[in-house]
């Protein structure tokens, strides 16, 4: 496993939301994106991670940044968890992991003892241009909303 690192292209992709609907990264051109890779929905640490940036995204949306999360969850998944935690931000579907293994985020994970392939919990900051500005592989999930929006402050004024 190899994430993508400042400077480095973002890979393009479409994924469904938690609608159905199908959501390009081109969408988003011309605006910085926090795109946040989390393990499974509804799931105590990402609950938690979600929630935070739930309750910052006025905030985030200041400083014109959109929030795209994404798992392995199947669309529907995704939207009893948006509507359970009144997510205000989009999630999308990516099942076959594709989009994970394109960041450098799917590989060997272990838990409790058995080892598996799976999403790790790192996300990218996206400008506009469409680099890779800055990766976040070190944060709790209490915290990452914080650690986010501080490296906006510090580097956005």
């Amino acid at each position: 496993m190899s994430p993508l690192k400042a400077g480095d292209k973002a890979p393009q992709f479409s994924l469904p939301d938690q609608d159905g609907e199908t959501i390009n990264l081109s969408d988003f051109k011309g605006q910085r994106v926090l795109v946040y890779f989390y393990p499974k929905a509804m799931t105590p640490g990402c609950t938690v991670q979600a929630c935070g940036l739930r309750d910052t995204m006025n905030e985030l949306k200041s400083l014109n940044v959109e929030v795209l999360g994404i798992s392995i969850d199947a669309s529907e998944r995704l939207s009893r968890f948006a509507e359970k935690e009144r997510l205000n931000f989009t999630l999308l579907s990516d099942v076959e992991h594709k989009v994970a293994e394109q960041f450098g985020v799917w590989g060997k994970k272990q838990f409790m003892g058995k080892t598996y392939d799976g999403i790790h919990r790192i996300s990218f900051l996206i400008n506009p241009q469409g680099d890779i500005e800055h990766t976040f592989d070190t944060f709790k999930t209490s915290t990452h909303h914080q650690v986010v929006l501080d490296y906006l402050k510090q580097h956005l004024s």
